[in-house]
């Protein structure tokens, strides 16, 4: 299993870093996390017709604005897209006119989905994270491997519940060492480290880096370092960076 880190911004776009999407690619499937400006690049990746899930975390435009560059590409296989609550009626307006190409147009037949754990292609557990509107968190298990993603999140207990014992755990970053909000709630990465330590995860991927906060690599350093003191086998992640589970 490889997992390809294509966008690690929160936010906005910088010359460090496009907008979350996160490719992972198994002997089975594509599954993809997240749809930010990062998106744009899955067809660098995905070469055959196996098929393609999507999984949003929620509907913040840094999560979803690359969608609009779904009219770039041809997958004979289609994409299956699965989200929170409003999945439908949100994107169908979304990717739509007057805002881009209307999902009838695309090239890649799209179906829309709203999760639920009686229709799941894959094994897969989901959960309501800590933040300012509806944002699931989710837990993966292929190819013998478990595979936590939960991006936009304050510290609350089905992070640490979906963290638990998995092979990677991918978790955001947006504040500094020390910093917190507990109106914008978000992990820094002593926070990010603590949830790894206590939930027995074996590698932290520390990504969604507030770009204004963190204006160049060496700042993303600085809160790797910061990590390991707690958690040895964190990484942060970048651009077009990608992990191997075996």
């Amino acid at each position: 299993m490889r997992i390809i880190f294509l966008g690690t911004n929160g936010w906005y776009d910088t010359n460090t870093g496009n907008t979350i999407c996160i490719l992972i690619q198994t002997k089975k499937e594509y599954i993809i996390l997240d749809a930010g400006n990062g998106l744009y690049k899955i067809d660098r990746y995905i070469k055959t017709k196996k098929p393609i899930y999507l999984f949003l975390s929620h509907f913040h435009l840094d999560h979803i604005s690359g969608l609009h560059t779904l009219a770039k590409f041809n997958f004979p296989q289609g994409i299956d897209i699965y989200g929170p609550s409003g999945t439908k009626r949100i994107l169908k307006k979304f990717i739509n006119y007057p805002y881009t190409m209307p999902l009838r147009n695309l090239k890649t037949w799209i179906k829309l989905n709203e999760i639920s754990a009686d229709s799941m292609p894959i094994t897969v557990k989901y959960k309501n994270l800590f933040h300012s509107t509806i944002c699931l968190g989710y837990r993966f298990m292929l190819e013998g491997k478990t595979v936590t993603y939960c991006s936009d999140t304050g510290i609350c207990k089905s992070l640490y519940t979906l963290a638990k014992d998995a092979d990677l755990l991918i978790t955001e970053c947006s504040f500094k060492s020390g910093q917190t909000n507990r109106n914008w709630p978000h992990l820094n990465p002593e926070l990010a480290a603590e949830v790894a330590k206590y939930a027995g995860v074996k590698k932290l991927v520390l990504i969604h880096f507030d770009p204004s906060i963190y204006r160049n690599f060496a700042d993303r350093k600085k809160a790797e370092n910061a990590a390991k003191k707690i958690f040895k086998n964190t990484t942060v992640a970048k651009d077009n960076m990608s992990v191997s589970l075996t």
